[in-house]
């Protein structure tokens, strides 16, 4: 690389672009200061213009990961056009899939290694915290329409999202060996969630067949 084909547009952009795409194959603890400098051949004085040093730069991809998070997550449970249950099991799977995709950047946000500074920039109740907002919603729609039971959608969107992020990382992690399983064991998790927060005798309506059949014994 020529040292100066990073001297156009904007620095920052490529500095960050060069990160996310060293933590898709390397742990975050790997990255430093020093790799964003001698990829792009600039001097660490111009890295310094735009992060004081590495948790800043940390700082910057946690709020940038979050964004394509969210982006991935947020329109599947948002999309009225599609029944709600439909919604719920999609985007659920769209979670693991994201973090069996993207398994440095899934710890970098949901990790405890960076925690310290997640907490600084990000909390669970805000509007705009990436996915849990959407599914506090949708929940919040189900309860409307008498899908899902009444109850406090905080403490409902806790449990879905705890039950997701375990599975993610036991898979992600190694864990107990469950990567070949991680599919029909997402099913029997939602098969249980579906259990716990489904209005007993309403007409629900599905077009995935698993959640379908899973949606007989509670239909009139």
């Amino acid at each position: 690389m020529k040292k100066n084909d990073y001297h156009h547009g904007n620095l920052k952009d490529d500095f960050l672009k060069i990160a996310f795409e060293f933590i898709a194959n390397e742990e975050i603890e790997k990255l430093t200061l020093q790799i964003l400098s001698d990829k792009t051949g600039t001097s660490r004085s111009a890295i310094y213009r735009h992060f004081k040093n590495k948790d800043e730069l940390i700082e910057t991809m946690i709020l940038q990961g979050f964004d394509t998070f969210d982006k991935a997550l947020s329109p599947l449970l948002l999309d009225s056009s599609k029944p709600l249950l439909d919604r719920f099991y999609v985007s659920g799977k769209r979670l693991i899939d994201f973090a069996i995709e993207n398994q440095n950047l899934y710890r970098l946000l949901f990790g405890k290694r960076y925690a310290y500074i997640r907490q600084e920039i990000i909390s669970i109740q805000d509007e705009n915290c990436s996915g849990f907002h959407a599914l506090k919603t949708a929940i919040e729609e189900g309860q409307k329409s008498g899908i899902l039971k009444k109850d406090d959608s905080y403490r409902q969107s806790i449990v879905i999202w705890a039950s997701l992020h375990g599975l993610a990382s036991l898979i992600i992690d190694g864990f107990m060996n469950i990567e070949d399983l991680y599919e029909q064991l997402y099913d029997d998790m939602f098969q249980s969630l579906l259990a716990g927060i489904v209005a007993n005798k309403v007409k629900i309506i599905s077009t995935i067949p698993f959640v379908n059949k899973l949606l007989q014994p509670i239909r009139y």
